[in-house]
């Protein structure tokens, strides 16, 4: 028997930091419901608080969806999260910057500080009736004793899940499984893993992941994503067919990227 996993597609996000790919309302809800016919559980439909036509777009795909979970991607600001609400999503994602070279020297701000803003943001999103999911931004690079202890706290104040996203891409498989597993060890939060391509690995980061014990695994069609991109979907289905169910035609995913080929190539031209 396969076990079971699920897909959350980041292409409306992640995706589209891409150099040169910007999507448009229309295109945006297009190809959500594109993703929606491939059956992946979750899309992560982008940033309320780029205003405007992100903001319309999300609320447009809250609108139209018929199964997938729709979320929101926040930065730890209470500002950000309630712009989310205007949108309506299924679940709200707060990013913390966990590593020391975020919070340390990007932000100028201590673990203090980090859990104290984490706590006042995941309680802010809860009180108005939001799910909440959190992201370990730079988690690679963190170190794992001081996840250990977020994931404990963050679970008593009702954070549904986890991801752990080597932001950066420089995890190896074999490590990818290890930190997983580790922090599983220590608290029974579900985790989301997030893998950017750098070295060539997302794919095999993610399975690992996986079989660390991660049961959702971040994608986006066609591997879209900042810098060399992030977890291809039909890679990563194919990769992994013979271990994972992840409720997701593969021939509807050779299909979804097609579509988005097409519609990537149109905006070239």
């Amino acid at each position: 028997m396969k076990e079971r996993r699920y897909i959350v597609d980041t292409t409306l996000r992640d995706g589209e930091q891409s150099p040169g790919i910007a999507f448009s309302v229309s295109e945006k809800v297009k190809l959500a419901g594109i993703l929606e016919s491939t059956g992946v559980y979750q899309i992560e439909a982008g940033i309320p608080a780029l205003g405007g036509s992100e903001c319309e777009a999300i609320a447009e795909i809250v609108r139209c969806r018929n199964t997938a979970l729709i979320s929101a991607w926040n930065r730890l600001s209470l500002d950000d999260i309630s712009k989310s609400f205007a949108c309506r999503p299924d679940i709200i994602h707060i990013s913390l910057p966990v590593s020391y070279v975020q919070l340390y020297v990007k932000l100028r701000k201590n673990k203090k500080w980090l859990l104290r803003t984490a706590v006042e943001c995941v309680n802010y999103a809860r009180e108005h009736g939001f799910r909440v999911t959190v992201g370990y931004e730079d988690a690679s690079r963190a170190d794992i004793g001081f996840l250990i202890t977020l994931s404990e706290q963050l679970a008593a104040f009702g954070v549904e899940q986890i991801r752990y996203a080597d932001t950066v891409g420089v995890l190896f498989p074999s490590r990818a499984r290890d930190n997983i597993r580790t922090l599983l060890s220590h608290s029974a939060i579900p985790i989301e893993f997030h893998a950017h391509n750098d070295l060539g690995m997302a794919v095999a980061n993610s399975i690992l992941a996986m079989k660390g014990g991660a049961r959702y695994c971040d994608c986006t069609l066609l591997g879209i994503g900042e810098r060399a991109g992030n977890c291809c979907l039909s890679s990563l289905l194919q990769a992994a067919d013979s271990t994972y169910d992840f409720g997701i035609s593969r021939r509807k995913a050779n299909v979804a990227e097609e579509q988005l080929r097409s519609l990537l190539a149109e905006n070239i031209e």
